[in-house]
């Protein structure tokens, strides 16, 4: 059974900073597309960061370029982001996402995934 576990979230300061971090078992996703997307109160779900299987290639939303940055430990079967420069606009839930074939592709949409976490919460304070 795969699950994918999201952790690292709470409360910080306007300008703090936060690091996510996502356990990946029941499959290696060394070579899938891996992702970060989030949902505030009364809005979709969003593309965050996502990071593809082949040759590690990154995508970043707008709002957040310059920002965060993703990562993977493909020995750990890990995926993190790191959010530096927080700000209120980016309180939501943050959910990480799992693609199931080996790609090339940086996949930035939610259909491009195949496993999903439950979620952890970030809370930004102005």
């Amino acid at each position: 059974q795969v699950q994918l576990v999201e952790s690292g979230g709470g409360l910080v300061q306007a300008g703090g900073s936060l690091r996510l971090s996502c356990a990946a078992s029941g499959r290696t996703f060394s070579r899938s597309a891996m992702g970060w997307f989030r949902q505030a109160p009364g809005k979709a779900r969003e593309f965050v960061a996502a990071m593809s299987g082949i040759g590690g290639v990154t995508s970043y939303a707008d709002s957040v370029k310059g920002r965060f940055t993703i990562s993977r430990d493909n020995a750990k079967n890990t995926v993190s982001l790191q959010m530096n420069d927080l700000k209120p606009e980016d309180t939501a839930v943050y959910y990480c996402a799992a693609g199931l074939e080996n790609t090339i592709i940086v996949r930035t949409t939610l259909a491009g995934y195949d496993y999903w976490g439950q979620g952890t919460q970030v809370t930004v304070s102005s």
